[in-house]
């Protein structure tokens, strides 16, 4: 009678503990920004280019989303609403299949593949997954396993939007016999970034052209020419921004925006990068700020960095398709050879010609996406740049903190009025289109915490 009490016993204590030990494993929102913001510092630490930095967030939020949405009726598939995506394969296995858990591994997965310091991702993927593995071994191998799948998926169809091709294009060629032209910039001089951008498949947009923005004024250095007075504009500008009020507000405006992964600093003979976000990543920080502010769900999260990443992506690849076609030159070179040798702007100039606004275009692109998420007048307290030692700021809407941005180039020194005022158009036609042929949700889905 004792054995057979001892043996209930221990049958009873392992019962117990396997029960412990394989408890669902509870992923919330918290994890998904986790997630984001782990993929963004590595992008900081490796220096990615704005325009590639965008393609990275896109694919990585893609696959997430296609991996999260086959455990809802409200998501639909992007299969068929951007382009050449195929269906990615229904889970097989559903058996403690945790859709959730599925999505965070196909974005690390994809995320992994397109930057350069891996071992970066793969050390705390490693020990994020040894964690719940522990609750549940049976349904975390599920979900990963799909996970993987669909990132397998995406990563495929990833390889087909000539990024590659990309690689080995020639170089932009710089024009010495026409002054308009762009000139690199100091203090790195370097080459201009991503000139073959516009060739990079779109996502939602039908051509690199289809938002070609009016013409830029003609270069004229003739005064009361409608470039001259834009050029000198920026050099008025840029002269007073030391000055108390107005002046030292738009210089706060402008550092807030910089948000340029190629800033050069010399010290001596020495030059380094100062590593810093770039302007899509600063829209994503945005997106996260709004998600907890909402007390958006994880898949309602998942919903708004994929489409503003859609948004900002093919924002960088009309932007690009329009600056190396203008090819115009930039304040500082202007400046500098007609007016003002010992002129510098507030910012630094980026290393790419000038017209349409980098910021501007995918500024209005994401405030576009994210207004269509979360609504108008969504007021939000921006930290994306604490981190960077500047002070929070706060805006009254999505599109009031667009404008601002957009803005900001003008008095960092680094954009005429029209490349600033003719992109943020050019980003919010651009958004609206998206935003009208993406549909993400079945039924408007209330935003609400799980």
């Amino acid at each position: 009678m004792m054995m057979k009490f001892l043996a209930f016993t221990v049958l009873l204590t392992l019962s117990v503990s396997c029960a412990q030990q394989e408890k669902p494993i509870a992923i919330t929102a918290e994890d998904y920004h986790t997630a984001v913001d782990r993929l963004t510092s590595i992008q900081v630490h490796d220096i990615f280019s704005p325009p590639v930095a965008s393609r990275i967030y896109a694919y990585s939020n893609i696959a997430a989303y296609e991996a999260m949405r086959t455990d809802t009726s409200h998501y639909k598939s992007l299969t068929g609403q951007v382009r050449e995506l195929t269906p990615v394969p229904e889970p097989t296995d559903t058996l403690g299949l945790n859709h959730r858990l599925a999505s965070i591994v196909a974005f690390y997965e994809v995320g992994r593949t397109l930057i350069f310091s891996e071992d970066r991702i793969t050390l705390f993927c490693d020990s994020l997954y040894r964690n719940w593995e522990e609750m549940n071994p049976e349904s975390f191998k599920t979900s990963k396993a799909y996970g993987l799948q669909v990132a397998e998926h995406i990563k495929k169809w990833m390889a087909k939007d000539n990024y590659a091709q990309t690689r080995t294009m020639p170089k932009f060629a710089v024009r010495t016999d026409d002054k308009s032209r762009w000139q690199p910039t100091p203090p790195a001089y370097m080459d201009g970034i991503e000139p073959n951008w516009d060739k990079i498949r779109p996502f939602v947009i039908k051509a690199s052209d289809q938002f070609k923005p009016v013409p830029p004024p003609l270069f004229s250095m003739e005064k009361g020419s409608p470039f001259y007075k834009e050029m000198i504009e920026v050099y008025e500008v840029g002269s007073n921004m030391h000055d108390q009020g107005e002046g030292s507000a738009r210089v706060a405006k402008a550092q807030f925006w910089d948000c340029n992964p190629y800033v050069s600093t010399h010290k001596g003979h020495l030059m380094f990068a100062t590593k810093k976000i770039t302007p899509g990543g600063h829209w994503i920080g945005i997106t996260k700020i709004a998600c907890r502010k909402a007390k958006a769900s994880f898949e309602k999260s998942v919903e708004a960095y994929t489409e503003t990443s859609i948004a900002m992506a093919d924002g960088f690849i009309s932007c690009w398709d329009e600056k190396y076609r203008s090819n115009l030159i930039r304040p500082e070179t202007v400046i500098n050879k007609y007016i003002d040798e010992n002129w510098t702007p507030v910012l630094q100039t980026p290393p790419f010609p000038e017209y349409t606004s980098g910021h501007s275009v995918i500024s209005g692109a994401a405030a576009v996406a994210l207004t269509r998420i979360f609504g108008d007048n969504f007021s939000f307290n921006d930290d994306t740049e604490t981190p960077y030692g500047l002070p929070i700021r706060s805006f009254n809407s999505f599109n009031e903190a667009s404008s601002e941005a957009a803005m900001s180039r003008l008095y960092g020194g680094i954009h005429y009025r029209a490349a600033v005022e003719v992109g943020l158009k050019q980003g919010r036609e651009l958004g609206n289109y998206v935003i009208n042929h993406l549909q993400m949700t079945i039924q408007e889905n209330s935003i609400v915490s799980h």
